[in-house]
């Protein structure tokens, strides 16, 4: 077994519908996954999963040399740093930005009348410095924009010290400076030795941080193709996609971008900068 993640043949169906469909994927220590796919492609219920957040309806999800489904989920949780926008909306609008940080510490979400030493607030102030929020420290989560959201919320899910790290579309609903802010800190992080294995849903290749190692492409809950960036992206494309060959010029390489387009259709924007 992987390991930070390892799934065999797992499935989610709600319904009539399938979220998920016989997804098998290993993620190791030290690697940085990307997770690119269209609306619906399963993305966000990949994450649940590795989150521990969602069972499996079939197959085995092995998250962190642990069977979900056979390990108290309250325990394994806390082993995982996750930045997600359901996260977002459970935050109280007027909830301090340094006690969203430090009530990581518990899992919870809203501080009650849990007790943390000077530790705990030291290393909240200074994943909030490393993500160049420590100004925010005093403000209610309510008043932060967009962007500003995004880096407390990267800041709390790296408060345990986590073994895996899980981000959702951290770059949604960015302008263009705060993306590029965004990405540079992403990046930093990816290139740290002692981060966490890392997993980064997104729409669109060229919020791929630099330092990424892996890419999983998703398409109607089903995984078509995974494995490291420069080989995944540049692959020949599965069966059924347009041939990229015939587009080539001399042999050229086509833009990153423009080959997922190719070999995915056309739910990929191509936005070039």
């Amino acid at each position: 077994m992987s390991d930070v993640l390892s799934f065999s043949g797992i499935g989610v169906t709600r319904g009539a519908q399938k979220l998920l469909d016989d997804v098998s994927w290993e993620v190791e220590e030290g690697e940085r996954w990307v997770v690119v796919g269209p609306n619906g492609a399963g993305k966000s219920t990949l994450l649940n999963v590795a989150a521990g957040r969602m069972h499996p309806s079939t197959g085995v999800a092995g998250i962190l040399g642990e069977v979900l489904g056979a390990v108290d989920v309250f325990e394994l949780r806390p082993r995982i740093g996750l930045a997600t926008a359901a996260l977002a909306e459970r935050i109280p609008a007027g909830e301090k930005v340094s006690d969203v940080v430090v009530t990581a510490s518990y899992g919870m979400v809203g501080r009650w009348r849990e007790k943390y030493d000077s530790f705990d607030h030291e290393r909240a102030r200074e994943l909030l410095d490393d993500l160049g929020a420590a100004h925010l420290a005093e403000r209610r989560f309510g008043t932060l924009s967009e962007g500003e959201r995004k880096r407390v919320l990267i800041a709390r899910a790296l408060m345990t010290d986590p073994e895996l790290m899980l981000l959702d579309e951290p770059a949604a609903g960015l302008d263009l400076g705060a993306r590029e802010d965004l990405v540079q800190r992403l990046t930093a992080l990816a290139e740290d030795v002692d981060a966490p294995a890392l997993v980064l849903v997104t729409h669109h290749v060229e919020e791929i941080p630099p330092g990424y190692t892996h890419v999983a492409l998703l398409r109607d809950g089903g995984l078509v193709a995974a494995g490291p960036i420069a080989e995944t992206l540049t692959s020949a494309p599965p069966r059924g996609a347009l041939k990229r060959q015939s587009l080539h010029r001399q042999n050229a390489p086509l833009p990153r971008t423009l080959l997922c387009i190719l070999s995915f259709g056309s739910w990929l924007e191509p936005r070039y900068i």
